[in-house]
């Protein structure tokens, strides 16, 4: 595997076996779409799913709350799909909340499995164990980036280019927060190249739209997962999107972005080789 990381936590021995965090009637814990897709192109929603194990009680949270940004990406999934399908690129979905665990956070990140995310406290986390922590991260993280670091081992070995975008959406204002201007954000940290390269592309298409470099966020090994693990320990051009997701609620709206997206990919790929 070269450079590539191991996932930081692995499964529990069998030393440590007990009863699952997830059962029969929860989803698994990825989902792959396209994966045969042609493009030089891997897409990843780590956030875009809702989805608490049953045995979890909601985290005890009400519905209201998890229908928040705090439980998930709001329309990134939406936006990704449309991706996957207009560029023919493999894409992977979590379909489950990041409050049951956050996986584009290493496992020692604090807010991998938050107590408090945006001002909303979560009864279902407080107190969690090191062993229950463990096992929601076996079960949920690890199988996720487990099937990522296939495909692209899978590419590398056939000489596939690959390009690793991750697709995420960000709240016009947190909790006693300033407004965040931003429309589109593009995010990277050791190797800005194709982050740089494809902001100027987009902002040449699309001047009216307020898109900065590494706003609201910015990527680090503590606050994310997939760039630092998929992306630069392989040597992958990457970035990370984040549309704001008053734009992308609906099916209107990813439908607007989608193609915006899309198209500065493709003028990438097209007129500026990324790969080699």
């Amino acid at each position: 595997m070269g450079a590539m990381q191991q996932p930081r936590v692995g499964f529990l021995s069998n030393s440590h076996a007990r009863a699952g965090v997830l059962s029969s009637p929860d989803p698994a814990p990825f989902e792959v779409i396209n994966a045969d897709g042609r493009a030089d192109l891997v897409l990843v929603c780590e956030h875009a799913g809702t989805a608490i194990p049953k045995q979890l009680a909601d985290l005890g949270l009400p519905p209201a709350e998890l229908r928040r940004h705090i439980a998930y990406d709001i329309g990134a999934e939406g936006v990704a799909r449309l991706l996957a399908a207009q560029l023919d690129a493999p894409l992977f979905l979590q379909p489950y909340s990041r409050l049951v665990v956050d996986c584009n956070r290493p496992f020692n990140a604090p807010d991998c499995i938050p107590e408090v995310s945006d001002g909303t406290l979560v009864p279902g986390n407080l107190g969690v164990s090191e062993l229950d922590r463990r096992q929601r991260y076996a079960e949920i993280h690890a199988p996720f980036h487990r099937e990522v670091m296939l495909l692209l081992d899978r590419r590398a070995a056939e000489g596939s280019p690959t390009t690793l975008v991750a697709v995420h959406s960000f709240t016009s204002r947190l909790a006693g927060g300033p407004e965040r201007p931003w429309q589109l954000g593009v995010l990277s940290n050791r190797d800005a190249s194709l982050a740089e390269r494809f902001l100027a592309t987009f902002q040449r298409r699309n001047p009216t739209i307020i898109s900065a470099h590494n706003e609201p966020y910015l990527v680090d090994d503590m606050g994310d997962y997939t760039i630092p693990v998929h992306g630069e320990a392989r040597g992958l051009p990457h970035m990370l999107l984040e549309i704001r997701n008053d734009l992308i609620g609906d099916a209107e709206g990813q439908r607007r972005w989608a193609p915006l997206i899309a198209e500065t990919l493709v003028d990438l790929l097209t007129k500026e080789p990324i790969n080699g």
